[in-house]
């Protein structure tokens, strides 16, 4: 019988460009499998530029039908800012969230999740919404202040009364560009992306987009994916599930299978 290796990335190099409050967990687990792993964190999380009008809808939370998180980041910014906790969380507030990672977020401060979609990207929330229902009601989004309008959007056209409040704010980590230079020009056998705003980031840091193009890029999802492609990237591997362990699983199946199998 045949057995898969226990360490099926060991001799492979992977660069992780996660924010390094967040890449602990990815790079232990690709560590794990046997990979040389460079964590290179090519986007820094801050506050947004102006926090007043997310501490006034953290205020006025009971005024809200619904709070949408679309991230970990926008969870921990609104607990931050709002000073909230699970036992001052409004009675009739629904959540919804539109990821499993996020919902953990939320499900640790003890707010309670009653929506999440079953493809982990906007649109699918989007449509989640539209079979429950929102027309009429008040919707509190809390976002990055640069993420995309899909889902306020989307919910708009479906009869929602939306608010969206910037809870945070990402730029690129200027002073990790000569390190992610240097990790490049030795050479990876794959880059790891798990949002947007890190590739724009990276082919910043880079000062263009040449020094990745050589690279072989997996992807959290398609709307990174998508990114990538835009900047002229090699995208080879987009994760099946939209999360840290599915974006694990396609550096595996990427770079065991030779980049089969990677859609």
């Amino acid at each position: 019988m045949n057995r898969e290796p226990a360490r099926p990335l060991e001799g492979r190099t992977v660069l992780v460009t996660r924010p390094a409050e967040q890449a602990e967990g990815f790079r232990a687990s690709l560590e794990a499998l046997g990979a040389t792993v460079h964590a290179v964190p090519v986007i820094r999380v801050l506050p947004p530029q102006d926090p007043q009008p997310l501490r006034q809808a953290a205020a006025t939370l009971h005024a809200y039908d619904w709070v949408v998180f679309t991230s970990r980041n926008g969870v921990r910014a609104l607990a931050q800012w709002g000073g909230r906790g699970g036992a001052r969380w409004p009675a009739g507030l629904r959540v919804a969230c539109i990821g499993p990672a996020t919902a953990q977020a939320v499900r640790q401060l003890g707010w309670p999740v009653h929506l999440q979609p079953a493809r982990y990207v906007a649109e699918s929330l989007v449509d989640s919404f539209r079979q429950q229902g929102v027309r009429g009601a008040r919707v509190l989004v809390v976002r990055a202040q640069e993420a995309r309008d899909v889902l306020p959007e989307g919910l708009r056209g479906l009869g929602a009364r939306v608010e969206v409040v910037a809870a945070y704010r990402t730029e690129p980590a200027y002073n990790e560009a000569e390190r992610l230079q240097e990790v490049l020009r030795r050479g990876v056998d794959l880059a790891a992306f798990a949002s947007p705003s890190a590739i724009r980031a990276a082919v910043r840091l880079c000062g263009g987009p040449d020094l990745l193009r050589s690279v072989p890029v997996v992807c959290i999802g398609p709307v990174t994916a998508s990114a990538a492609g835009r900047a002229g990237l090699q995208v080879v591997g987009i994760a099946h599930t939209y999360t840290q362990e599915g974006l694990v699983e396609a550096v595996v199946r990427v770079l065991v299978a030779g980049g089969e199998g990677s859609r």
